[in-house]
Parts: C-alpha cells; sequence; structure tokens
C-alpha cells in the first residue's frame, strides 16, 4: 500500500486511522514486543519518518490502540454486569462479577498485553500530550467501570469498587505476563515436570486472584468477622 502526502484534515485523520489499524492488525500476530515501528511503516506503506509525523513514537500509536481496546471492553463490561440479578445473593453477585471480568479479558488478548506492557514500555517513550490524551482516557474509562461495578454490587460502593478496578489492573496485567511466558521457558516447563507449579494459567489464576480481592474489600458484619 503506498499513501499519497495528506494534504487536508481529513486526509490526515483518515491517515492515522490507517496507521491505528494496521497496528491492531499487528498485534493479532504477535506480542506488543514484536511490533516494531520499521514493520507497521513497511506495511502501511509510509517511510519511518512519516508515521512519526503522525504519532511520538511506536509507543504512542500502541498507547491509542490500548485506550480503544479499553473503551471498547469496558462497553462489554456494562452490558454484562447491568443484566447482574438483582435478586441474587451477595456472593453470587461477586462470583458473577469476577466471572464476567475474567471471561471479558480472555476475549480480548490484545488488551491484556497492552495492560502488561502498559507502565513498562508503552508510557516510556511519549510526550507530554500523548500522555495527557491517554491518561484523560484512562480516567473516564475508569469512572464508568466504577459506575458499573457498584450497580452489580452496590455493597462495595464507589470507593471500595475504585480499589477494587485498579488493584484488578494491576492483577490482570501480571497474570497475563507471567502467564504467556517466551518460548524458551515455556519449553523449560515442557522438559521438566517438577515445574508444572510454577505454570501459570491465565483464567484460573486471574479468578483466584479477583476472588481474593474482592472479598478482602467486600464489607462484613460482625457476625462474619467472628467467624459466626
Amino acid at each position: 500500500m503506498t499513501f499519497q502526502r495528506a494534504r487536508s484534515a481529513e486526509q490526515r485523520a483518515q491517515r492515522r486511522l490507517a496507521i491505528l489499524a494496521t497496528a491492531a492488525q499487528m498485534l493479532t500476530e504477535m506480542p506488543v514486543a514484536d511490533v516494531s515501528l520499521n514493520e507497521l511503516s513497511r506495511r502501511v506503506g509510509l517511510a519511518k519518518s512519516n508515521v512519526l509525523n503522525y504519532f511520538d513514537s511506536r509507543e504512542a500509536v500502541l498507547l491509542e490502540l490500548s485506550s480503544s481496546e479499553l473503551a471498547a471492553w469496558v462497553e462489554d463490561l456494562r452490558g454484562i454486569l447491568a443484566e447482574t440479578p438483582p435478586t441474587a445473593t451477595v456472593g453470587e453477585r461477586a462470583d458473577h462479577l469476577v466471572a464476567t471480568i475474567v471471561g471479558t479479558l480472555t476475549k480480548r488478548p490484545v488488551l491484556c498485553d497492552l495492560i502488561s506492557s502498559q507502565a513498562a514500555v508503552l508510557e516510556r517513550n511519549v510526550s507530554t500530550e500523548t500522555a495527557l490524551t491517554f491518561k484523560r482516557a484512562a480516567a473516564g474509562a475508569f469512572q464508568e467501570m466504577i459506575a458499573a461495578v457498584v450497580g452489580a454490587l452496590p455493597e462495595l460502593g464507589a470507593e471500595g469498587a475504585g480499589r477494587f478496578i485498579a488493584h484488578a489492573s494491576l492483577l490482570a496485567g501480571a497474570v497475563w505476563t507471567h502467564s504467556h511466558p517466551v518460548p524458551a521457558v515455556l519449553a523449560a516447563y515442557e522438559a521438566d515436570p517438577a515445574l508444572a507449579p510454577l505454570r501459570m494459567e491465565f483464567e484460573p489464576a486471574l479468578t483466584d486472584g479477583l476472588r481474593t480481592l474482592l472479598y478482602g474489600l467486600l464489607p462484613r458484619d460482625n457476625d462474619e468477622r467472628q467467624g459466626r
């Protein structure tokens, strides 16, 4: 694909979308670490210097994709949590919340990979303007998630829901990284069955971690605290 020079604002907007779409396609084929600016430029049909006219860096492209993926995931989450039966017990609603988060994240491997790379990679080579745009979008998504979680589990309250979401995001990124090891580590697991306890699977590990986190945040009455 070869582009002519974009002259109008509309053409520049289309060019940005083409770059983002190409990067999104690459992420379905390879992890974040393997997405290079050289290959992105080649696939888009632009010189690397031209891609940098639209984005600060490779990381800026991926950071914008992360915002889009996050917004789409929040919509999925809100839709499913809105169907939580109001007559269900606290435990049933808590389990439904965890299952919904794990299930929707499992269907979005690109988002999980981007989340796991955010602080260590994606935020390391961007301008203040790009960082502001990303963080403002993330803050908006955070408020939407709080509303969705409180709607499904009002016992948490807004403060508890905020703490749950903040820690759940960190947990999801960490579990994704450890459950998708590089080929050498994967081969080590296959070569030595004694290493099986160290091997992590995304869905069960995240489910266990989120349940532990959520039940630690839910308020308990005195009888429950005393084990009655």
